[in-house]
């Protein structure tokens, strides 16, 4: 389903740029794009998180949609549009494209194995969640929409996410619009920026603690603590997990 009807708005804009190519940072953080700014704070247009599935049994939480990811999502968005589908294929495909592309996917489905999600999902491994058991699966950001400090990827510190009026709208946004109608899903939240929001958020009662797998590190190539993260929470999440799926 589409939560917005944000695409029909940057429609133009989209078609305007060339097909099947990669696209640079000058064709996509441009005006025509641009959705707010506030100080050096630009948070643009990516169509991936418009789609939600709201039969998911896992929600996988990032922070905000990087560089690469707008790049992939719009590109194929593009290409879609050429081809004349309707704007709910145009984002659900997308997502698919964009979401957790290349090496973050596969430390992201492995750690979930190691942690035994997938036999709780009776899957044969959490890569599934990507292909044939993606009915299963909703990702989102807490910042839906991809935000640069500088032109950089914002990495949720500068500025801090909760104090930052435009950043705490957002991720206000999300929890109401896509979280709490997927009352049923386990929600993992990717590292720690991406926690403390949530666990704010849970201290309001806008978010049911119990569901969240706190503790859970960004699979990113990046992060090189996440070997270190995961194992010093295996404990705690495998136990929060088991009690999750016995509540069901």
């Amino acid at each position: 389903m589409l939560i917005t009807n944000n695409l029909d708005r940057f429609r133009e804009a989209i078609l305007a740029l060339p097909l099947h190519r990669p696209l640079t940072k000058e064709e996509l953080l441009v005006e025509p794009l641009l959705m707010e700014r506030s100080g050096k704070v630009e948070m643009y247009y990516a169509p991936h998180n418009e789609y939600a599935n709201p039969g998911a049994k896992v929600v996988i939480v990032g922070l905000t949609p990087g560089w690469s990811q707008m790049e992939i999502a719009i590109g194929e968005a593009r290409t879609c549009l050429a081809e004349g589908l309707g704007d709910e294929e145009v984002c659900r495909r997308a997502k698919e494209a964009a979401r957790f592309a290349g090496p973050m996917r596969s430390h992201l489905t492995g750690m979930l194995d190691e942690l035994g999600l997938n036999r709780k999902l009776q899957l044969a491994s959490c890569g599934e969640l990507f292909d044939s058991g993606q009915t299963l699966l909703h990702t989102t950001s807490v910042l839906r929409y991809p935000v640069f400090v500088n032109q950089r990827n914002y990495n949720g510190t500068q500025p801090s996410l909760l104090a930052h009026p435009l950043l705490k709208r957002e991720a206000r946004l999300t929890v109401e619009e896509q979280l709490d109608y997927m009352r049923e899903a386990l929600i993992i939240p990717l590292g720690v920026s991406v926690e403390n929001v949530l666990r704010q958020f849970a201290q309001e009662e806008k978010l049911e603690e119990e569901r969240c797998l706190w503790g859970f590190p960004h699979p990113s190539g990046a992060n090189g603590h996440r070997h270190r993260q995961f194992a010093e929470h295996y404990e705690t999440m495998k136990e929060r997990l088991n009690a999750y799926f016995i509540s069901l």
